[in-house]
């Protein structure tokens, strides 16, 4: 049977692989500490998903296992043997990174170093597929030439409006400390591949979202966004005027793709994976669309200050995406994200 191994199992990204591969037929194996609680406090704790992957499918596997531990993380990949990892455990914050720059840069470097060079050693034929981050291009996107709209920036020149590219600068920038650490951690997976001839993959994903996102103000736009909304708490806008652009992805189509590039892995890619311009909104105009469906208008309170290294506008350009997976596309379109997430919280705040 084939096995797969996640980390970061019980986030929202990992806890959807673990399902639509479970689904399948695999023999899933799960590694989370819940440290997401250490980086968010309360708000930020996965155990919830972690129960409910265990009610649903019982024959996961989890292990409770920080990967910045060398030694058990070695153990993990020698002892489970996966066909495929998928790696998305991370310190996922701009903020908390710049206050925590040892946890974050051991967890989102070491940790994927960890299981890079477990791989090498004990399995070297297994497919490594790494969730990267587009603040691996650092804040490049935003010398791009922009139009301001009433609602919204976009890319001014017509050759930007399908999005960017993966062959986009990474230099010359400001990434954050976060996006240094996540940037240390896809050139290595691409080293890996390259110079080992590991098949792996960076998924550098712009906004990833979906039902299962334990979304706070640091972390999690859409899900936090529509936590506020629900609870009436004030959602605070950092800069921009409010028109940041962001593109975003279900977890579902981030596990479709995931799915497909397993089953015909190639060496060392990179794929810019996101929600693409149909899947594109700015935070005014996400405002619109959770007051369209709970019939709330939102709470908020303008901060002139944009957040250090922040995108003004990301389009991620799908070509490549479908180009070497033509089967695969986005399923989910933005509207159906909004239902989804509404309808998890408003479950979630209701059994509280």
């Amino acid at each position: 049977m084939k096995k797969l191994l996640v980390t970061g199992s019980s986030g929202l990204i990992g806890s959807e692989v673990v399902a639509w591969f479970s689904t399948n037929g695999w023999e899933v194996h799960g590694i989370d500490n819940n440290m997401r609680a250490d980086f968010f406090g309360p708000a930020g704790d996965t155990r919830w998903n972690q129960r409910r992957l265990a009610e649903r499918f019982p024959q996961f596997r989890h292990h409770e296992v920080d990967i910045r531990d060398r030694a058990k993380v070695d153990e993990a990949v020698a002892s489970i043997g996966p066909t495929a990892i998928v790696h998305a455990a991370a310190q996922p914050s701009h903020d908390l990174a710049a206050s925590r720059p040892f946890d974050d840069f051991d967890v989102n470097a070491g940790g994927t170093l960890n299981l890079l060079e477990a791989v090498r050693r004990h399995n070297p034929e297994c497919v490594f597929v790494h969730l990267s981050t587009n603040k691996v291009y650092g804040d490049r996107p935003n010398m791009l030439p922009l139009v301001e709209h009433p609602t919204r920036w976009d890319y001014a020149d017509p050759s930007d409006y399908a999005g960017i590219r993966e062959d986009f600068p990474i230099d010359q920038s400001k990434h954050s400390i976060f996006g240094a650490s996540k940037l240390a951690g896809d050139v290595l997976v691409q080293e890996y591949g390259r110079y080992f001839g590991i098949p792996t993959a960076c998924l550098r994903g712009g906004c990833l979202t979906g039902p299962n996102h334990s979304g706070v103000e640091l972390h999690g736009f859409l899900s936090y966004l529509v936590r506020c909304n629900l609870e009436g708490r004030i959602y605070r806008i950092y800069g921009y005027k409010g028109k940041q652009v962001r593109d975003n992805i279900h977890s579902l189509d981030v596990a479709r793709f995931i799915e497909a590039f397993i089953a015909a892995p190639r060496v060392a890619e990179v794929y810019n994976l996101g929600g693409g311009r149909a899947n594109s909104t700015s935070i005014l105009e996400a405002f619109e669309s959770v007051r369209a469906i709970t019939g709330r208008p939102m709470i908020h309170e303008y901060v002139d200050e944009a957040r250090s290294g922040d995108h003004i506008c990301w389009i991620s350009d799908l070509s490549k995406c479908r180009s070497h997976y033509p089967a695969w596309d986005i399923t989910v379109t933005l509207s159906r994200v909004f239902e989804e997430v509404v309808g998890s919280w408003a479950e979630r705040l209701a059994a509280a």
